[in-house]
């Protein structure tokens, strides 16, 4: 049987891109006890990498002219510790830092997608091992548990400071009393609760809307590419070419949304009603 018999077809090209490398099959929609571990691993070595990229950056701060790595951060820095104090009304000594860190990391996850969809399948196969890995996708915001597993920790978030700065009393008080007074107090409550829903979805699922649609036209100029034709192999590379340069904006332009919108809530949970 030929190479050709063997290769996948357009459709099972991308399912199989686009699978997880799970603990277990997912039957359901919902299934909390599956985990994606190559969300879970990417996720983890984008933060230590992020963290690592900070840490040398503050270990070698001059007082003197500094060089383009420190200045790429103080700039960075700067920038974030203007949003917020233009956001968050009040101490900003761990929320700053916060953001600062949520950029990095977010930027990092996304971009991952710049690496070549095929590079891992690749690499296993070349080691004997893709019975290892039957699938491995590499960037975690492309993945809605990660997203949504982030957004859940911005929730979590804007709750401490909201109890912090209005006090536990001051919290309940405001849940049922805005946004149309205390006589109004069921209809509050539910509005609250739709409120910290749709923040908490919404931040995760336009992360994710954004990556996920990247990887796909990713996916598709690779198939592009795999036509044995003179218009498969420019088309792929014009078309990879520009779809690259103008993710990049798109990689960065969404950590920095991710970002403002982290600041936008926490500062909104600094203010009464």
């Amino acid at each position: 049987m030929s190479a050709t018999e063997h290769a996948p077809t357009a459709s099972e090209y991308i399912v199989h891109h686009l699978g997880h490398l799970s603990t277990k099959h997912q039957a359901s929609i919902v299934d909390f006890s599956i985990f994606n571990m190559d969300t879970i691993f990417w996720s983890i070595f984008c933060g230590v990498v992020g963290s690592l990229i900070l840490w040398l950056a503050a270990r070698k701060a001059t007082s003197g002219v500094p060089g383009r790595f420190q200045a790429a951060v103080e700039i960075l820095v700067e920038m974030v510790e203007e949003q917020s104090k233009g956001i968050v009304h009040g101490d900003r000594s761990f929320i700053a830092p916060l953001a600062l860190t949520v950029f990095v990391w977010v930027a990092l996850m996304n971009s991952l997608d710049f690496l070549p969809v095929d590079m891992f399948s690749g690499l296993f196969a070349f080691f004997h091992v893709e019975h290892l890995f039957p699938h491995h996708r590499v960037v975690p915001t492309a993945d809605l548990n990660g997203t949504i597993g982030i957004s859940f920790g911005v929730l979590l978030l804007m709750l401490y400071y909201s109890v912090k700065i209005k006090g536990l009393g001051g919290f309940l008080h405001e849940l049922v009393s805005a946004p149309f007074g205390i006589k109004m107090a069921p209809f509050n409550l539910i509005l609250q609760l739709i409120e910290f829903a749709a923040k908490t979805v919404s931040l995760g699922m336009r992360l994710f809307g954004n990556m996920f649609a990247g990887e796909l036209l990713f996916l598709l100029i690779a198939l592009l590419g795999a036509m044995a034709t003179p218009f498969g192999v420019i088309g792929h590379t014009i078309a990879g070419s520009i779809w690259a340069i103008f993710h990049i904006l798109i990689v960065f332009l969404q950590a920095f949304i991710f970002m403002m919108l982290t600041l936008v809530y926490l500062g909104q949970a600094h203010d009464a009603h």
